[in-house]
């Protein structure tokens, strides 16, 4: 009896010993199972991770490469503050000048025009437009002009490019912005005048004042002006890249365009085998007095100001800071823009309707200041009904 029961204990703790091995066993198993899916996990977050990391790299750098292209420019050269181009060091990191040009009857075609990189045009008095050129190359230019006085929304514009600001005379109300610190200016009727100036004997004055590169050289040293650009200077244009051309594809067709000026009856007609815009006015092309060509632009800005008169008299005071509308034509069409200006001294940006600085193609640039009294026309084709 006694066998018996330790022998049944025997084959109890056998059977005991064989579920505790299995459950050992199975525990193992387990806990083998759950290290291996762990491993592998963390070994797929891994890849995934890193496949992530490497796919955004490759798509920021991709991004990168799209829309900062590298502009490697030859030795020597840069690009235009101006018109965008590639120009020469000597050219294009210089000051540029801004000449106020005569636009009268009796004055023109105006000398030397063609050379003029920017070109804003912008209401006087008696409804007439007066011209405020900017160049950056005019060393060949023994004759620029004719140069008549200053006016306040020019003086504050040659801030635009930091350009040193010619004029022959001003009205009173714009000797407070010429004395400004920030400009810099060569006056017809200041002591410098007669370095940079002459008077022609083909017509009467006042439309017979004109500058030249070697007296403007000489009124710049006499003054002690700065001649190079501002280390920080940034100009207030984007341009499109050397191979890029800005079509306006989602603009309307704008083949002639009238800014509506009363006395000169200025328009613009857009040449196709060219891209660029012919100017007009008076009855007939536009041209440069030295060379004979018709001005030509590949960019035209209308930018709407408001003005009013100085104390009743018939100078105008036109309200070039702040912001307002206006309209952007390159290669045959045209869109709606607004413009700033934060300060008087200060730079006007131009935007299109989803408020992105406007990308102007390479290339002059005319600019119309428009008030209410003109009386703007745009058309889809050339109809010589509208030209005069």
């Amino acid at each position: 009896m006694i066998k018996t029961y330790i022998e049944n204990i025997k084959a109890k703790d056998k059977k005991t010993i064989g579920i505790t091995v299995g459950v050992a066993v199975l525990l193992i198993s387990i806990i083998i199972a759950i290290i291996v899916l762990a491993t592998s996990g963390k070994d797929n977050t891994e890849k995934e991770t890193t496949t992530k990391a490497t796919e955004k790299q490759t798509e920021e750098t991709t991004e990168e490469t799209t829309t900062e292209p590298s502009d490697e420019l030859p030795e020597g050269k840069v690009r235009s503050q101006l018109t965008g181009e590639i120009v020469d060091e000597k050219i294009g990191l210089r000051r540029p000048i801004s000449v106020m040009l005569n636009n009268l009857q009796a004055a023109v075609p105006q000398a030397g025009i063609e050379k003029a990189g920017v070109v804003l045009e912008a209401p006087v008095e008696g409804a007439i437009c007066r011209f405020q050129a900017f160049f950056e190359d005019y060393d060949d230019l023994d004759k620029i002009g004719s140069v008549r006085s200053a006016r306040t929304y020019f003086v504050y514009y040659s801030r635009q490019f930091d350009s040193i600001y010619l004029h022959f005379g001003e009205a009173n109300y714009a000797l407070d912005a010429l004395n400004h610190e920030s400009i810099d200016n060569l006056s017809g009727l200041s002591a410098v005048g007669n370095k940079v100036y002459y008077r022609t004997t083909d017509r009467v004055a006042p439309h017979n004042a004109y500058a030249s590169a070697e007296g403007i050289a000489a009124g710049i040293e006499d003054q002690g002006f700065r001649t190079h650009l501002d280390k920080d200077y940034t100009g207030p244009f984007v341009f499109s890249a050397d191979d890029e051309q800005i079509e306006l594809t989602s603009g309307q067709p704008a083949i002639k365009v009238v800014p509506g000026y009363y006395v000169n009856k200025p328009w613009f007609e857009y040449n196709e085998k060219d891209g660029l815009y012919y100017r007009f006015q008076y009855g007939d092309k536009h041209i440069d007095e030295l060379t004979g060509n018709q001005l030509a632009y590949k960019n035209i800005i209308f930018q709407n100001c408001s003005y009013e008169s100085y104390y009743g008299t018939e100078y105008l005071n036109i309200e070039m800071q702040g912001k307002g509308e206006g309209k952007y034509f390159t290669n045959g069409k045209v869109i709606d823009i607004t413009w700033e200006k934060k300060d008087e001294f200060g730079q006007t940006f131009y935007y299109d309707k989803d408020g992105n600085q406007i990308t102007l193609n390479q290339g002059k640039t005319w600019i119309c200041i428009i008030t209410e009294s003109d009386r703007v026309e745009i058309y889809d084709k050339l109809d010589e009904s509208t030209a005069n």
